[in-house]
């Protein structure tokens, strides 16, 4: 048996150099959010937020292996996996035996057949065992976009990059504060 990858993201991605991923957990609801990447084409701004749900979620882990490490044969689906940054449902053999320890368990597996779901960002890797998945409650991700508060949030999380961005862009601070306002 061999390791199959279903990549699951079409037209979106996140965020190459900042995702900024971040976990909530209701009971065995699982909700994944990140920066998307507004440099595809699509009509994602700067600082949009993706949200992936995992429904009946049993365990699930965000951790090492960064890039560098992927590409250095550091991670137990290094060059096997189709792409670096990607969403993937893996099937087949998972090379658990090789896998971090630092899974986080939300209650025993899962009765019906689960899923195992893999997404590498750039500087971390998300991983969880569910029945499935769905795009946020927010909209599709290809269109998705934060509530106005929301986005002064991330923008004030994100200041070293707001400010990269605008010095690429040659926009002025005080603009820069308000580009990715509605």
């Amino acid at each position: 048996m061999r390791t199959e990858f279903t990549r699951l993201n079409q037209g979106w991605d996140a965020e190459p150099n900042a995702p900024d991923p971040t976990i909530s957990v209701d009971g065995r609801q699982l909700v994944l959010s990140f920066f998307l990447n507004p440099w595809q084409g699509s009509n994602v701004r700067v600082f949009d937020r993706g949200e992936l749900i995992f429904q009946d979620c049993w365990r699930y882990r965000l951790g090492e292996t960064n890039d560098e490490g992927w590409y250095k044969k550091q991670c137990r689906f290094s060059l096997v996996a189709p792409e670096w940054g990607k969403f993937y449902q893996v099937c087949g053999v998972l090379r658990l035996q090789t896998a971090p320890n630092d899974w986080i368990p939300l209650g025993t597996p899962a009765s019906e057949a689960s899923h195992h779901f893999l997404f590498y960002f750039r500087d971390e890797t998300f991983e969880c065992d569910a029945k499935g998945w769905s795009k946020g409650s927010r909209g599709d991700c290809t269109k998705l976009s934060a509530p106005t508060s929301a986005r002064r949030v991330s923008v004030q999380r994100s200041a070293f990059w707001l400010s990269v961005w605008s010095q690429a862009r040659g926009i002025g601070a005080s603009r820069a504060s308000h580009a990715g306002s509605p």
